[in-house]
């Protein structure tokens, strides 16, 4: 309260002065019309500090993973204030592409094969001229998994990239197959319960610098993928740590969200015709296996999962297809510490499907659950352009499991 005391005051002072020197003279420069615009932007502060800004839940399955990341990552335990002009979760869902940045990185690519004759794309900042980690065989690697339809152009990927770099560490970003401009070879695409790719992927990097700290952080689509892949191998992985933003934890919620009419407006159709694009660029190679005529008449991801997902990957049904993709049901058999955030008001995500009890079970998971954020948002500050707050979780926990991780093992 003595905080929220504070702020009001700080706040009311700054309008105050700010109406003094630049509002007109007239009925906007007049005493009931400051009064009127400052009654009001006080009335919204208070509700703003009160209801908005809050601290974001932290769900933990050990007293250990809690105090480091008490320790080591404090900003999962700090009041979140979201943009205080779009803290709504479509809002901040909407924005977070246009509004944000792109800083400038240079990639690498690099194509490597696959056991089935496929080929998948793999972009990668080298991070050469850093100063921390002189030594590329030492150097830590941040493996990026984007979402749904993304590659390693998405904003979000560039600002993982632009911190990474920041703190000395090497990134390669993960292009599912047919999205980054590459030939498909196979009639294969990818889907988040099918996690072969990201082993091929993972086998590949580790066999390159096995001497380099290796970690791993999955977006949307790209953090189920990733917890898949966790839940399958337990502590039988390479990597030491993951994180995951904003993760779609039951597919079966996810769905029924979207396909709500505003949602369905918003996104659900949005994401589904680039779906669609994606897929027919390579048509050739699906005619003989999928009806494409089928698959392009689709109005939903769940339409078009049921005619070409789920078929491609040879399930039965498409409930059979989003239970095996559900990470909902694998965290439990991860072995490593995984920090997953998620906004309670993701409607990519419902809150319900979030699996509070389970990660109490699991001593390496840790969830970190905000108010507000959206899917992909978690916009703060007045103008959001240079960082937001699921940028500040993901650097400060990839730097404490670099340079700290070691303590998890002592605790």
């Amino acid at each position: 309260m003595q905080r929220l005391a504070m702020d009001l005051r700080l706040l009311s002072r700054e309008l105050s002065l700010y109406l003094e020197h630049q509002v007109r003279v007239g009925f906007f420069g007049s005493g009931v019309g400051i009064s009127l615009i400052l009654g009001f932007s006080v009335a919204y502060a208070c509700y703003y500090l009160s209801s908005i800004a809050k601290k974001p839940q932290l769900v933990t399955g050990g007293e250990s993973f809690s105090r480091f990341l008490q320790d080591h990552c404090p900003v999962v335990t700090e009041t979140y204030y979201p943009t205080v002009w779009c803290w709504e979760s479509r809002g901040q869902t909407l924005l977070r592409p246009f509004i944000t940045s792109k800083p400038p990185v240079q990639y690498r690519n690099e194509l490597i094969k696959t056991a089935d004759g496929g080929q998948i794309s793999l972009d990668w900042f080298d991070n050469d001229n850093n100063k921390s980690y002189m030594d590329a065989s030492t150097r830590p690697t941040i493996l990026l998994l984007p979402g749904l339809t993304g590659t390693s152009k998405e904003s979000y990927i560039l600002h993982m990239i632009h911190l990474s770099e920041e703190l000395g560490y090497r990134c390669v970003v993960f292009n599912n197959r047919g999205v980054a401009g590459e030939n498909l070879l196979t009639p294969r695409t990818y889907c988040c319960a099918n996690t072969e790719d990201l082993e091929t992927v993972i086998h590949h990097i580790h066999s390159l610098y096995p001497s380099a700290t290796f970690l791993a952080a999955g977006v949307s689509m790209g953090g189920m993928l990733l917890l898949n892949y966790l839940g399958k191998t337990g502590p039988k992985t390479p990597l030491k740590a993951a994180a995951t933003f904003s993760v779609g934890w039951n597919t079966f919620a996810c769905s029924e969200s979207l396909e709500k009419p505003l949602n369905w407006l918003l996104f659900n159709y949005y994401l589904t015709t680039c779906l669609q694009s994606s897929v027919n660029k390579h048509r050739h190679m699906f005619v003989k296996q999928i009806d494409m005529d089928h698959v392009m008449k689709a109005k939903s991801i769940r339409e078009f999962d049921k005619r070409f997902t789920s078929v491609m990957f040879g399930y039965r049904t498409i409930d059979d297809y989003y239970i095996d993709a559900s990470p909902n049901h694998r965290l439990k058999s991860v072995g490593i510490p995984v920090l997953c955030l998620n906004s309670v008001d993701d409607v990519f995500s419902p809150s319900h499907a979030i699996p509070i009890e389970t990660a109490k079970q699991n001593p390496n998971v840790a969830l970190v659950l905000t108010s507000y954020g959206g899917h992909i948002g978690f916009l703060e500050g007045i103008w959001p352009r240079q960082s937001t707050y699921m940028d500040r979780v993901f650097k400060q926990f990839v730097q404490a499991m670099v340079e700290h991780g070691d303590e998890l093992s002592n605790m």
